[in-house]
């Protein structure tokens, strides 16, 4: 159920297509290039006049698209207006565990942290995914201060699993999942921040499938800092040559969605001379938005929560991206996940995509795991 909840969507969000769509995988709908037939044992379903969906064991049904009357008496304009959907630039899952361990710092390789699964990154790419967000400590790439030299064993074992990643042709995003803070502090000299992330990105700055994000969830922040430390990662990254790659930059207030239009409206203010910075957001579907309970609070949900931030997005002419997403394994979150992407893909003139959470390979039953079983190729979605 887990994984069946975001398994649907997956041809209909990122570039390619197969001979022949996979289960669960879209055949058709508006300016659908790809399959159209499913494989054996799954039928191609109408689902709405941009989606139709290869489902298992169902019967055929007809796949021409809604008329524009019809489109009028279904769809509200207020939550989401008429436009051309398009398909998601990045679609994938987190993948945790480079920040785990985080009271135990720089803690050991395997014992209290771990980086992504290969093999588990290869069976996503081949079902279709081509963005992982890869968390890591800045405690343990940089040990003894912001500024000072990168631990050489930490960072190989980082840039291991990034150039895996970005060498299969997917996207890489590096996600310090520090919340704005350093060893449990709140980064407030924006100087040494700027020079991490120069460092950093000095690091990659010649590979254009890395993305860099400037920090997970800042918190209980001053909002003006919020700012200006988004900032000095944005000069840091540029200042280091790394001119190719996005810059995912992210708000206040754990980075919700619900809360963004009222919350983060001054990080509108942010400049990039290359002009390829993406507002990263988060969203959970629980009662308090936390991502800490299995139920969600209706099937409508997903949508009602971002559509405040799909309308900031267009009224300032910027693109978002949703950094994590998940919901529980039950019928009513799986409805709430689908009409979120349904209206994010409604939206993509504003929307870029976006990234489940989470995969990694210490997850163990965690309710929103999402890792494949190791070497079987498979992904489990019972």
């Amino acid at each position: 159920m887990k994984a069946s909840i975001i398994a649907g969507a997956v041809a209909s969000l990122v570039t390619g297509a197969a001979a022949q769509a996979g289960a669960w995988a879209q055949c058709g709908g508006t300016n659908w290039s790809g399959a159209t037939t499913c494989v054996s044992g799954h039928t191609c379903v109408f689902v709405n006049q941009w989606y139709s969906q290869c489902q298992p064991g169902a019967a055929p049904q007809p796949t021409t698209l809604a008329t524009s009357t019809t489109r009028a008496a279904t769809t509200s304009a207020a939550a989401t207006p008429t436009l051309a959907p398009g398909k998601f630039k990045w679609f994938g899952t987190n993948q945790a565990g480079g920040e785990f361990g985080e009271k135990t710092y720089p803690g050991v390789w395997g014992t209290h942290f771990i980086f992504p699964d290969n093999n588990a990154i290869r069976t996503l790419i081949n079902q279709g995914y081509n963005t992982f967000r890869v968390g890591f400590a800045m405690e343990r790439l940089a040990q003894n201060g912001l500024t000072n030299p990168f631990d050489a064993g930490y960072l190989r074992n980082f840039t291991e699993s990034i150039n895996f990643i970005t060498n299969a042709g997917a996207y890489a995003v590096m996600d310090p999942h520090n919340y704005g803070r350093y060893f449990g502090n709140v980064i407030t000299n924006t100087a040494d921040f700027q020079t991490f992330w120069r460092n950093l990105a000095t690091q990659f700055v010649n590979n254009p499938r890395v993305i860099f994000d400037t920090n997970n969830e800042y918190h209980t922040m001053p909002q003006d800092l919020v700012l200006q430390l988004n900032q000095a990662a944005i000069n840091g990254i540029r200042a280091a040559g790394a001119k190719e790659q996005y810059i995912w930059v992210e708000g206040n207030s754990w980075s919700g969605a619900w809360t963004w239009n009222v919350t983060n409206t001054n990080l509108v203010a942010l400049t990039d001379p290359e002009n390829k910075i993406v507002y990263q957001m988060h969203q959970y579907l629980d009662v308090d938005g936390s991502g800490t309970a299995p139920a969600c609070v209706n099937a409508q949900i997903g949508a009602q929560r971002v559509v405040g931030a799909t309308a900031w997005l267009r009224a300032n002419g910027k693109k978002g991206i949703l950094g994590e997403f998940a919901g529980g394994p039950n019928d009513v979150c799986k409805q709430a996940v689908r009409g979120l992407l349904d209206h994010l893909k409604a939206n993509s003139d504003v929307w870029q995509g976006a990234l489940w959470w989470a995969g990694g390979p210490w997850w163990g039953d965690y309710m929103f795991s999402f890792e494949p079983p190791s070497g079987t190729g498979e992904l489990d979605t019972t």
